[in-house]
């Protein structure tokens, strides 16, 4: 675990720190100027608006807010976190940490993904693994930093070792998000699945302000409709995607979740 010792504000009226985690400093500063410098260092830049900047150009920083009093330590950690490429801790259960994936973590999923059972009922990963080495950049630069949200990594805690995917996406053409999980085959039929995916749907829920939730499964796909049991997500029908049959399930806010068996 990293820790973030101070955030340096400047250059307000008076210099100030905050104790925060992490292992660095995170900038926030009022002045275009100073955080063009900052950022041409590499440093960690939040900009703080405020009516007496309005006219300045900030388009090239990435975070900025109005009220830094306001910012809990949490987001300001995240922040720091994402200018340098420290994924961000999403949420724990009993067994596992779920967090931002990381491009070191494509050679884990090559390990996961080469078991024919995992491919039965998904895309496989590129041939080539710098090609998913690159898509794994660009998820994280584009759908993480823009959602805050997606398909994170399933870290094993005893282990230490990833021990799947799990998360929560948009598919083109539907307005609600989908739970979409994965566990290697030498961790399932011991009820990783649904302690990850349960922890997973409620914090699309409370943190992220969902009302429905749906998965898509393969009707022969028996594995993952016994994970979807578990859960309580209730039938909504079938549906076909480019040439391929889905039984639909949801999962709604007020519903509640069984326990895990």
């Amino acid at each position: 675990m990293f820790y973030l010792k101070n955030v340096i504000v400047l250059p307000l009226e008076k210099e100030q720190k905050k104790e925060l985690k992490e292992g660095g400093v995170l900038y926030i500063t009022d002045d275009s100027g100073t955080a063009r410098r900052l950022l041409s260092e590499g440093q960690a830049v939040l900009v703080y608006l405020h009516a007496g900047n309005r006219q300045e150009d900030f388009s090239f920083c990435k975070y900025a807010c109005e009220d830094p009093g306001e910012l809990d330590m949490q987001y300001l950690e995240r922040v720091y976190r994402r200018y340098k490429g420290i994924p961000w801790d999403i949420l724990e259960t009993q067994r596992c940490l779920i967090r931002e994936t990381t491009v070191e973590d494509v050679g884990d999923f090559y390990r996961i993904y080469e078991d024919p059972s995992i491919t039965a009922y998904m895309e496989p990963l590129y041939a080539n693994p710098e090609e998913e080495r690159a898509y794994a950049r660009d998820y994280i630069d584009q759908v993480y930093s823009f959602y805050h949200f997606g398909i994170w990594t399933v870290v094993e805690k005893a282990s230490g070792e990833v021990a799947g995917r799990a998360g929560i996406c948009y598919r083109e053409g539907f307005e609600d998000p989908e739970l979409g999980f994965v566990i290697a085959a030498d961790r399932q039929g011991q009820g990783l699945a649904t302690e990850v995916c349960r922890a997973v749907l409620q914090y699309g829920f409370r943190e992220l302000g969902f009302e429905r939730i749906h998965a898509f499964v393969q009707p022969d796909n028996l594995a993952s409709l016994r994970v979807c049991d578990k859960l309580g997500m209730e039938s909504a029908g079938r549906i076909e995607l480019q040439g391929q049959e889905y039984i639909v399930r949801v999962q709604k806010q007020e519903g509640s979740c069984t326990e895990n068996s």
